[in-house]
């Protein structure tokens, strides 16, 4: 899950196992190291009253205290090394016993929990569910210091499913500190304190494994001390007056319905109800999920939220699964030739690289998405077929390290072409929607193949499967690209095809009403 609608993430959370994370994200760190990144796109609060606006001591302070904690909640030396944790003769667990029946725990947790996760953080205005998940982290530590039982890891995953889905707290409460206006900076400012710490916490836990030598069991005390402060930090931020969805003003609730309704459906709009009748039925809330059916009646809006689907769903699968391939691949006998750490710091270098790049990145998106998508899905097939037949490991982090950059290029795009067309309240819906469906598919594909109650198969298998599912992937997208292709050029020859607009990509975009389109339309249209 990386990794915020108008943050432009992913990640993981990341998202975590990640961002977005997401995150999203987001926005991760890979495998248990990204297990805290993948992130639901967050929502961002509605507007306050007019004279709400905070004195600029006030919310710069408020903003560099909340970057802080999300900065000291993302570093955690141990999680990269989780894996080689729980195979190591300390807790004496199988391969198989991880693959099978540990981590695919983590999975059906984040599904249970993702949609309560989703409105709490709403209905509490953010921090409670900020302190959930700093308890969440700190119960994950104590049971890998205590427990050594096949079920006490099994909980751990349970815990760190809780954790991923209280992410998207973070990326929405930073939005009810700061005026609409401040809503593009504050969200780069959150997103690069959880990057740095990501970076910082994977270089920490590789400098203490192979400098310090010290025992995966001190790397976790270590990564205690920390999550138990991030704790700390949790309780002392303070308590929003206001959040998306369920704490609004009765005028501004009516404000901001009219005005999705509006700009979404002009027509209808004339006709529906106010927004002020009492009850759930009038809320916002529900009047975005009523909206949501004409999101998949925009071309564009659609081709990028089945991206965010299929392509999201893939590559989490192998950020979970990754580390288990490593230790297969290159079994370890020494805790200092582990370097689970250095190489999660080099993806997340790479993949703020290919995020930064992709918001310069300047091409007719209308016609061109298919095609860079399948192209980029492609790439990311042959580095899985390569990652699961090589026998060399550092054949393998490369390919994981460009497997990560390549998927974190295309996040910023598709969260401009998704989020430049919408008002922030029903962004925040359609990324929530779009990231449950992710979820749910991961959970099918994990209990088919990776559970004991599947097929079970061995993680080599499992990346066998995922290149074939990113190849059936790349099939669709390169048959899509080629029809949109030649009906664009086609068109041209007729002399339809000269209003078309450049689109270009921005990283954390924050749409305004009369913000264009694609297609070079107003949003309002």
């Amino acid at each position: 899950m990386v990794a915020d609608c108008t943050a432009g993430s992913g990640d993981g959370s990341e998202g975590e196992k990640e961002m977005d994370q997401k995150a999203p994200a987001s926005d991760d760190i890979g495998g248990h190291g990204d297990r805290d990144v993948e992130t639901v796109e967050g929502p961002a609060p509605s507007e306050g009253p007019p004279g709400e606006a905070a004195e600029p001591r006030k919310w710069k302070g408020a903003v560099i205290f909340l970057c802080f904690y999300g900065f000291m909640m993302a570093i955690k030396p141990g999680e990269p090394f989780i894996t080689p944790y729980l195979l190591s003769p300390e807790k004496n667990l199988t391969r198989q016993q991880v693959t099978n029946e540990i981590t695919p725990v983590l999975t059906y947790s984040y599904m249970v929990v993702l949609v309560p996760a989703f409105l709490l953080t709403d209905l509490l205005r953010y921090k409670p569910v900020l302190i959930i998940q700093g308890v969440s982290q700190v119960v994950i530590w104590v049971i890998l210091l205590l427990g050594s039982s096949l079920l006490e890891m099994q909980f751990m995953e349970l815990f760190y499913g809780i954790t991923m889905a209280c992410r998207l707290a973070y990326s929405s409460y930073i939005f009810s500190l700061v005026t609409p206006a401040l809503y593009q900076r504050v969200a780069g400012y959150s997103r690069t304190a959880v990057l740095l710490g990501v970076f910082t916490s994977s270089v920490l836990g590789q400098l203490f494994i192979s400098v310090g030598e010290v025992s995966f069991y001190t790397l976790s005390a270590i990564s205690l001390g920390f999550v138990s402060f991030g704790l700390t930090l949790s309780l002392c931020l303070p308590w929003p007056k206001r959040s998306l969805f369920f704490n609004r003003t009765r005028n501004l609730e009516q404000v901001a319905a009219k005005s999705e309704l509006d700009q979404m459906n002009p027509k209808e709009s004339a006709v529906t109800p106010a927004a002020s009748a009492s009850g759930w039925r009038d809320s916002v809330f529900v009047h975005m999920l009523l909206e949501v059916r004409n999101v998949t009646r925009r071309p564009n809006l659609r081709l990028w939220s089945l991206w965010w689907v299929f392509n999201s769903t893939g590559y989490y699968l192998v950020l979970f699964y990754v580390h288990i391939l490593w230790n297969t691949v290159h079994p370890v006998t020494e805790n200092k030739n582990v370097y689970n750490g250095g190489v999660e710091a080099a993806s997340t270098l790479l993949s703020a690289l290919t995020s930064f790049i992709a918001g310069y990145v300047k091409i007719r998106w209308n016609v061109w998405s298919e095609l860079v998508i399948g192209v980029i899905t492609a790439l990311q097939a042959g580095l899985l077929l390569l990652m699961g037949t090589t026998d060399n490991i550092w054949v393998c982090y490369t390919a994981y390290v460009l497997f990560r950059g390549f998927y974190q290029f295309l996040v910023p795009i598709a969260t401009f072409q998704i989020a430049s067309s919408l008002t922030k309240e029903l962004c925040a819906l359609v990324f929530g929607i779009n990231t449950f469906l992710g979820t749910l598919l991961k959970t099918i594909i994990n209990l088919i193949f990776s559970d004991k109650r599947g097929l079970g198969l061995d993680v080599h298998s499992q990346f066998l499967v995922y290149f074939v599912y990113f190849t059936i992937l790349t099939v669709v997208y390169l048959v899509c690209a080629a029809v949109v292709i030649v009906r664009h050029y086609r068109n041209q020859r007729e002399g339809g095809g000269d209003s078309e607009q450049v689109a270009s990509t921005e990283l954390s975009p924050v749409a305004a009403e009369s913000e264009a389109l694609s297609n070079g339309k107003s949003a309002k249209a």
